[in-house]
């Protein structure tokens, strides 16, 4: 009669025997339980995760061919690949404005913008605004009446995205001003003056 503990035994030294004798063949040390545990497996990244595309921007009527990583912002696009610093990097995270752009006639946050995403979309500058002959735009011309700067860091994205709130139809009244400019902070406070000049030149673009 076979005894089933012994058998068992017997079954489990011919199962570790075969299993040290495929490592010997295969090169492989068996590895402790304690080992096993302690080893770590690295992964590779995918070729293609940092990969970088082309796009063709049209920024103030110009055409750019660029080659960036896909998630290259707009706001790094334009400073540190075309050399258009006029827009500036505030917060970097969407909150104060400083980086607003106007991107088909409507304003937005470059920094919220990845660049391949306005590919063959007219995007405006504070660059793109002057005339070649040298006359401001009305509204740069108002917030040099009004003195609606002190920095002068904010005035960029404070001017875009004043335009852009004129066109939408969204500077009716002072307050109505103040409410569509919000996203615009000024460190310094010009406020007032910037609502006094937006209402300039609201009564210039219109007319």
């Amino acid at each position: 009669m076979i005894n089933d503990e012994t058998d068992g035994a017997r079954g489990h030294a011919t199962s570790r025997r075969r299993f040290l004798i495929a490592s010997a063949l295969t090169g492989t040390a068996p590895l402790l339980p304690r080992e096993a545990a302690s080893q770590t497996v690295a992964y590779a990244p995918s070729p293609s995760a940092h990969a970088s595309v082309g796009v063709t921007l049209r920024i103030n009527g110009r055409e750019h061919r660029l080659d960036v990583d896909v998630r290259t912002t707009l706001l790094d696009a334009l400073r540190e690949h075309i050399g258009l610093t006029g827009v500036k990097k505030g917060c970097d995270h969407g909150q104060c404005g400083a980086c607003t752009v106007l991107v088909e006639g409507r304003r937005e946050l470059s920094c919220l913008t990845l660049a391949v995403s306005v590919g063959q979309r007219d995007v405006t500058t504070i660059e793109g605004l002057t005339e070649p002959d040298g006359e401001l735009h009305p509204m740069q011309q108002a917030f040099i009446d009004h003195d609606a700067f002190q920095c002068g860091y904010c005035t960029p994205g404070q001017i875009l995205s004043a335009i852009g709130c004129v066109r939408e139809g969204h500077a009716g009244s002072a307050a109505e001003i103040r409410e569509y400019m919000s996203g615009n902070i000024c460190r310094c406070a010009a406020y007032p003056n910037i609502v006094a000049a937006v209402t300039q030149a609201r009564d210039a673009m219109e007319g």
